[in-house]
Parts: C-alpha cells; structure tokens; sequence
C-alpha cells in the first residue's frame, strides 16, 4: 500500500471530524447579533422636562447630576471580600480587609452603599468588561477570545462619552486596549495574562492613579486592578497572601476618596468573584457574586440602607452611569437604571417624578433595541415580544394621562403619588421582563444542529471502523472507497456554493462543509457495502455460521461487543446531564468494568484453567493456570491505581458538598513548613522512582548497554531533568519569602530551570528521532562494541510491518558475517535489547513527555503522573497476559478493548490531574512556566494550557500508536 492513500485517509477523517465538531458548536454556543447603531442626543427618547425649560449644558435626554467619575475594577472581588462583619472576631485572610467601604457606609448612609453585583455568565473578564461597557449579554461562545480580544463594535459606554466630547483615561489590565482601541484621552496599559504576577499591574496602577486624578484632565477615569484575582489563581482566597492584597487595596481606596472632588462619582466594582480554589469562568454563585459600592462627598441617596445589600445585575451599571454622566444610553443595553441614585431634589415627589423620568427614557431605549433587533434577527419568540409590547405600551399610556394630570395639578394629591409609584412599578417590570427574555433567547440550543453534528461524529467513528478492519485490503479499495467519496463531497460543495451565489445569499462555509463531508461519508458507506457481496462469495468456503455452536456464536459476538457496548454507552451518557456531572467517578469504573467483563469471558472461553484430566473430572474441580493468578493480581492492581486516582479530583460547582483535593493546590499555597518540606520529599521521591524504574526496565532488557546519544543521555540526562525540576519545585514553593536581592535570583531561577527542562527534553526527543535504536550487538571473539544498523526506508507490504524485528536482526547478521567469516572457530553474535526494539524508544519517549506535562502542573501532581505511568504500565500487562491466554497468535493486530481501555484510561486522568470540563477548572498558571513576564503573542500560552489540560490524553495517545508491539513485547 502507498503512502499517499493512507495520508488522504487521515486528513479526510480529521476534516469530518471538525466539520461534525463545528456543526455541533453552532447549535450549542449560539450567538447574538450586533447591532451596529448607536444612541445619540438627538433620538426623540426623553420626555419634555417638567419645567418645560432646555436641558442644561452637557445633558443628554436627562440632566447631568455629576461631571466625572472614578470606576475602580478590583479583578474578581467577591461580595464577601467587600463585607465588613465587625462581629467577625477571627475572620478569614479575605474577610472584613476593605475596612474604609465600611467606614464610610455607616458613617455617611445618604452618600456610599454596598452592592451585591451579580455577574452573568461566563463569568471571564472579557465578557465582563462587556457586559459593563454595553450593557447587553455576552454569550458563552465569546470565552474563546477572552484572550485574543476583538474590538467592540457594539455601542456602549466608551462610545458614548467620547462620541459627547468627554476624556476617558484609563491605566490597568491591558485587555481594554483590544477592546476598544483609540477610545483613551491616555492610557497606561499592563501586561495582564500572567496569572502570578500579582504586583506589576497595580504597582503601575497605583503610581499614575493620584497624580491623574489631581491633573483633572479627565471626564471618567477607570482603573482594573489585577493583584486580587492573580493572587486567588495562585494561592486561593484562603491564604495570606490574599489579605496582603486586600488590604493594599483599602489602603488605595481610603488615599483615593482624598483626592475626589464634589463633583465625582466613585464606583468601586467587582468583575466577578471566584471560587474557593480561586477560578472563576462558571456559574456559581461564588462566580457570579461579586460586589459594587458607590460613593459620592454630595448626597447620593434620598433613603438610608437597607438591612441588607441590595443585589443589583451587573447590566445595570451601564445604563446608570450614563444618565447620571448626561450621555446616551447604549444602543443595545437591556439593563435597568438605578433609580435610587436619582433622588430629586430631596422630598417624595420630586424623587419619584425624577425616577418616572429616567425609568421612562430607560424603558423607550430598551423597547427601541427589542424592536430593532427583532427585524434582523429571530432569536426572540414572537409571543414573547408580543406580551413585552403590551406591557410597554400601556405603561407608556398610562405615563403620558399621568403626565397631563401633573401638569394641570398645581400639589402632588397623595393618589398621584401612588399612582406615580405604580408607574415606576410597571416600567420595572417591563425592563425585567425584558431581560429576562434576552436572557432565556440568546441562552437556547438549536437541536437540529446539535443532533446533526452528533451524527456527523458518529459516523465518522464508524467509518474509522469500518476502515480499521479492512486495514488489509488493496490499493484498488483505497481508490475506490476512498477517492470516490472525496470527489463527491468536493462536488456538492461546489454546488452548494454555486447556489448560494446565484441566489445571492450569504455562502455558510460551515454548513457547505457539513454537507460535503456527509455526502462524503454515504459515498463511502455505498462503496463499501456494494464490495459485501463479493467478499461474502470469497468466503463461501468457509463453514456457515450455522453450523458453529450457539456457545462459540456468543463468544465471537462478544469479543466485541463488550468493548463497543461500554463506548457506546459512555457516549450515549454523555447527553445526561448527571453523567457528565458525575464522569469522574463513572470512567474509571468503566475502565474496571471492562478489564473484570474481560477476566471472565477468558474465565468463561475455559482460558485460566488448565485441560482437565481424568482426575480432575472425577473430583469436579479445574486448577488454574499460574498465569491466571498473575492476570487477577495485575487486576486487582489496576483496581486499587483506579481508586486512588480519585483524590486528585477537582471539584464542580453542581456537587456543593465536595471538597477540592489537597494536592491540586501548589506548595507556596501551604503554611505549615513541615508539611510543605514533607510534601516536597514525597513529590521528589515520585520523580526519582520513575527515572529509577524506567531506567531499570530499559537495563533489564539490554537497552542501556551501548554508548550511543541516546542511550548515555538516558543515563545522564534524565537524571539531570529531575534536578531541574526538583530546583524549580523548591525556587516556586519559597518565592514568595524571599526579599530583597535574593527576590531577583528567584525570578531568574524560575525562568531558567524550567528552560533548562524545555532545553533537555528538545535534545532527548531529536536524539530518539534521528536514531531511535538502542540494539546492542557484539561478536564474542572480540571485544564489545555497539553495531546498529536500524532499518531504514519505508515498509512495503504487510510482510514487512510483521516481520521488522527479524529484518533487523537479519541485517545485523549480514553486517557481522564477513568479520565472523574471517574468524578461525566459530562464534556468536550477541544482541542486547533488540526484543524491545519498538518498547525502548516509546519508553524514553513517554518519559521526557511525562517530565514536561509534569512541569506544567503543580508539585504534587507528580503523585498522580506517578499513578497514570503505573496504571498504564499494569493495564498494557493485562492485554498481553490476556491474549496469551487466549491463544491469539496474531501478535501485531491491537483488540479493540486494549483501546477502548486505553481511552477510558485517558479520560480517567484527565480528571486525576485535576481537571473538569468547565472554565474556572483550566490551568491558567501553566501559560507562564518559564517565563516571567507577559507573553507577545497568544500561541505559545495557547499550547502550554493545552498540553496541561490534555495531559493524560498526549501520554495515552502517544503510548496507544505504537501499541501493538508494546503488546507483542509483553507476550
């Protein structure tokens, strides 16, 4: 077989792949339109003022109530952060810091007020920052270019205030100069991707914020600090070093009210919050839960405090900031304003006709957006926007009688009060409603989609398949099943682009590719079944399946269907929500299931027991095999690596009563020095066993006996690696106590040592590339001396797949013949590791890929590296000792249940490394191993947080290639 066919194969199937993926995605992460009008002074949405007299300068559809403001982002400031509980005696490092927001709370009610500000998810700071500056809903498909930011086209606040002639400056988290570029009268941006950098962000922040505040050269001034958020991906908001920051930022507060102005508004705001481990990405409520507190030296409020925080949604913001600021409200918002912030001029009735006011102006915007948007778009169901129009429309009748009424009133009568109320009452219920609906609409599925993509997939795995067991076949079938159905694909996407053209419709590369590859997939499934009947009348010597007993009928059909029972299985659960919460626990015991579902079926196919004799018989019992005892023993093994791989689980928001393992969170975050230095020993110890036992292993099997690169980098270089890695253990665990000079040799010690390791794991895999022989040969006439000669050029036929190990041996003959030849007596060659020819190279392979996604982890994952190594190496036993067991002869054909139990395997450690499928569970910190400041571009962090996050599926899959000779070797 050529190689091109083979070639064509893999990149058809990957694209059948992704178009399955895509499909599924946009049924699944839906998103909203855009739209790209903007508000303006202009638009007829404000009523005429009471007075009948012109708006004052610098007003748009209301009166300006102040002529600045300072928005403070603290990054991931929880509500409880922000929480003073003066009955709190010993209170947690994150409990009562921000003692200045409560000190200015009870000391002037009518002019600061906490918040409960609650996030929308995703709860990332990108779509935050959009949420606050639009005053619409990002949706979830948004969170993938939290780090590669897109310009907001949306109107929003930024927009407006420069659109009206006002300066805004910012200084803080680079993220707002993707954002919105060329918004900024100045700007002071920070690098912000690097999640252990707690200081750089707001040092920089704190030395431009008062000197920019005195300058008066602004309209509003926005300041995002990151120091809080950084430091609960690090550390957790459990540790000290948390209170060290918050109380930094009390400490900035109480300097910052000093130099504020009458004039100002201070909003001193949380993004989102975080976790208990210090994530945030969900919908928890620890996530969505973060705090707002409003400050003014002037009267903010015509009421005191409630006995406790309001809750106010973070859209509301938006559309509160720009009446009290005298600009338009964005175009797209669907936030409520915060009528207590517009108090009148102090009594009842002016506080409420100010506030009918503003509720009438926020009311026609968001009535304008439902319209427009319903005409471009149909997200929104029609009833719905029916009921919204109703309620609308009579609370805008209802406003403009009230109005007349008022005008011919010369005293506000109580009952115009209370209708007044009413009013106010009917408005927020329009705006409520309203959101809520937006809310329910851009968060639905499209399910066509969704089960076309399923599809897609489904037969792109049967196709794989189907193709596996015809691995044997003719270059002729390759032609015909597979260039074929590439053609056809190929050509209904011509037609289908065709058709888009000619009907002048907008050309969906995503849908023309879902349709190519599903023509593609029945061509092939056409082709394949109208070759059945010429294989089945080939086989017709063969004796019919009738004639073979119902015992060995069963034991034919199960031989798979057990393995293809479990995947299915595994892949239908996948649609319970239940099964996805519970996956961590449910793939391991899939995985023990099928090697136990395995044992008995050897047990059943009478394979552990030996042939019974006639004493045997006469007794009525069968004595098992001495391999059988080894088989259950690898079992029980394989069990008890599946039960220990649970305490290294992350934990999810939808199970509250589970606790985050110990060892996810990285030894700086430990106080205790005794068990931090214990930890350390043991997570040292774990490294130095796997060097000890791979090295072991390669040495008992002669693959350590010549002085080739490879095998003396084996020995001195993964020794080496290990130092690495155990230096830059001990530098990160302690850097946060080191001062002065010493500080900045940590800093360099923790770029250099993981580069170091990057370094030597470059050098071993290009030294097992170019010569990945460790074969030792010598005559034994003579001394010894390393005589490799590996085999070269690509095989040819299936013969030479089977058979490479004794080509190789072969050659090594031919190569030795002549000098054996010229010898007087006879004599042998000797040749060190050539049985595990194909094991050695996929060993030393394993390992330096193990060292690296170890460095990418917190310390005291290598316990679970550790595991994952032992639990393969057992699991790759039980299939070998297996097929002995049963008789199989055909040494290089892999079964499907060593993959499906590879695959399991896989999934099993991708929890026990301490992941989850959700946001708040990804690895930030592993984007910046090695490297201390910002990156330049998104990719290589990109990579690093992959190949952390897919850890166990790189060493699974890498392992799973060349398995078939790991499972001959193991024979």
């Amino acid at each position: 077989m050529q190689r091109w066919p083979v070639l064509l194969f893999l990149a058809w199937v990957c694209f059948l792949f992704f178009a399955g993926i895509g499909l599924f995605m946009s049924g699944f992460l839906l998103t909203r339109i855009e739209l790209a009008h903007s508000s303006s002074c202009s638009d007829p949405l404000a009523p005429p003022p009471w007075d009948r007299q012109s708006l004052p300068p610098g007003s748009c559809w209301v009166p300006q109530r102040f002529s600045k403001a300072v928005l403070v982002i603290i990054d991931a400031l929880r509500f409880e952060f922000a929480w003073f509980d003066p009955a709190n005696v010993r209170p947690l490092p994150y409990e009562n810091k921000l003692s200045f927001l409560h000190h200015l709370a009870t000391s002037q009610p009518r002019h600061a007020r906490l918040y409960r500000f609650r996030a929308d998810p995703p709860t990332a700071t990108m779509q935050r920052i959009k949420g606050l500056t639009t005053g619409s809903l990002p949706t979830f498909i948004d969170v993938g270019s939290n780090f590669a930011t897109y310009a907001i086209q949306e109107d929003n606040l930024l927009a407006q205030l420069v659109q009206n002639g006002r300066r805004v400056v910012f200084m803080g988290d680079d993220t707002w100069e993707g954002l919105f570029p060329k918004k900024f009268f100045r700007s002071y941006f920070f690098p912000s991707f690097n999640v252990k950098d707690l200081h750089t962000v707001d040092d920089g922040i704190l030395q431009h914020l008062y000197p920019t505040v005195d300058s008066g050269e602004w309209d509003l001034l926005i300041a995002h600090f990151l120091g809080v958020d950084h430091c609960g991906h690090k550390h957790g908001p459990d540790h000290p070093e948390m209170a060290k920051k918050l109380t930094q930022m009390n400490e900035m507060l109480r300097s910052l009210v000093d130099h504020l102005g009458n004039d100002t508004l201070l909003l001193v705001a949380g993004d989102h919050g975080m976790t208990e481990t210090g994530d945030h990405g969900g919908d928890s409520e620890k996530e969505v839960n973060a705090a707002l507190f409003v400050y003014s030296k002037t009267p903010l409020f015509g009421t005191g405090p409630a006995e406790e925080p309001e809750t106010v949604p973070q859209v509301n913001l938006v559309p509160t900031v720009a009446l009290l600021l005298g600009v338009p409200i964005p175009y797209s918002n669907i936030g409520e304003v915060m009528a207590e912030l517009f108090p009148g001029n102090g009594d009842a009735p002016s506080a409420a006709l100010q506030q009918l006011s503003v509720y009438h102006v926020n009311a026609k915007q968001v009535d304008r957006f439902l319209h427009s948007y319903s005409l471009v778009a149909q997200d929104l169901p029609a009833e719905q926007l029916q009921r919204l129009q109703e309620l609308f429309s009579g609370a805008m009748e209802e406003h403009t009688q009230l109005l007349a009424q008022m005008e011919e009133a010369t005293l506000v009568s109580p009952e115009l009060e209370s209708r007044l109320g009413s009013l106010i009452g009917r408005f927020q219920l329009y705006l409520r409603e309203a959101r809520a609906v937006c809310t329910q609409s851009w968060a639905r599925f499209h399910p066509l989609r969704m089960v076309a993509g399923c599809t897609l997939i489904a037969a792109s795995c049967l196709l794989c398949y189907v193709t596996s067991e015809l691995a044997t076949a003719s270059d002729s079938f390759y032609r015909s099943c597979l260039l074929y159905p590439l053609l056809w694909g190929l050509v209904v996407a011509v037609l289908l682009g065709l058709a888009c053209t000619f009907i002048q419709e907008g050309l969906d590369l995503l849908l023309v590719s879902s349709w190519a590859a599903a023509v593609s997939q029945v061509a092939f499934f056409w082709r394949w079944w109208g070759r059945q009947p010429k294989r089945t009348r080939l086989a017709s010597s063969q004796p019919p399946l009738a004639s073979v007993g119902l015992r060995q009928r069963l034991r034919a059909w199960l031989g798979l269907a057990f393995p293809m029972g479990i995947l299915l299985f595994r892949c239908g659960a996948m649609f319970s929500d239940s099964f996805v919460v519970a996956e961590a626990r449910v793939a391991p015991f899939l995985l023990a299931s099928l090697v136990v579902l395995l044992v008995g079926k050897l047990h059943w196919d009478g394979r552990l027991t030996v042939p019974e004799g006639p004493k045997q018989q006469l007794l009525g019992f069968s004595s098992y095999r001495k391999e059988s005892w080894y088989l259950l023993y690898l079992v029980a093994v394989l069990l008890v690596c599946a039960r220990l791989s649970v305490f290294f689980h992350q934990c999810r928001e939808e199970i509250p009563q589970c606790r985050p393992s110990l060892f996810l969170a990285p030894l700086a975050s430990l106080r205790n020095t005794r068990a931090k230095n214990l930890f350390y020993l043991l997570c040292v110890a774990s490294l130095v066993g796997l060097v000890c036992v791979v090295r072991c292993w390669l040495r008992h099997y002669g693959n350590l006996n010549s002085s080739d690169p490879l095998v003396l980098f084996v020995r001195w270089g993964f020794p080496l690696v290990v130092i690495c890695i155990a230096c830059y253990w001990a530098v990160a665990s302690s850097a946060e106590d080191s001062l002065g000079k010493l500080q900045e040799l940590v800093q360099v010690a923790l770029v250099a040592f993981p580069w170091a390791v990057y370094g030597l794991v470059s050098v071993g895999l290009l030294l097992l590339l170019c010569n990945p022989m460790t074969v030792f040969a010598k005559d034994t006439r003579e001394s010894a001396g390393p005589i490799v000669t590996p085999y070269l050029g690509v095989p040819s036929s299936e013969v030479d797949i089977l058979h490479v190990i004794p080509q190789i041996y072969r050659r090594m003959q031919e190569s030795l013949k002549s000098r054996l030849e010229r010898g007087s007596c006879k004599a042998t060659v000797a040749a060190y590791g050539l049985g595990s020819v194909y094991s050695a190279a996929l060993v030393i392979a394993l390992t330096l890929l193990g060292f690296l996604l170890l460095l990418l982890h917190s310390e005291r994952m290598s316990l679970a590296f550790l595991l994952l190594f032992l639990e393969a190496f057992v699991l790759l036993h039980v299939h070998a000792h297996a097929r002995s067991l049963a008789g199989d002869a055909e040494l290089f054909a892999v079964p499907w249940h060593a993959v499906i139990s590879w695959l399991l395997a896989a999934s099993q450690f991708f929890y026990s490394t301490g992941h989850q499928p959700i946001f708040p569970a990804i690895h930030w910190n592993a984007a910046f191993v090695g490297f201390h400041l910002d990156h330049s571009t998104n990719l290589l962090p990109a990579v690093l947080v992959g190949a952390n996050t897919f850890a166990s599926h790189i060493l699974f899959a890498g392992s799973r290639l060349p398995s078939a000779p790991a499972l001959a070797l193991c024979v």
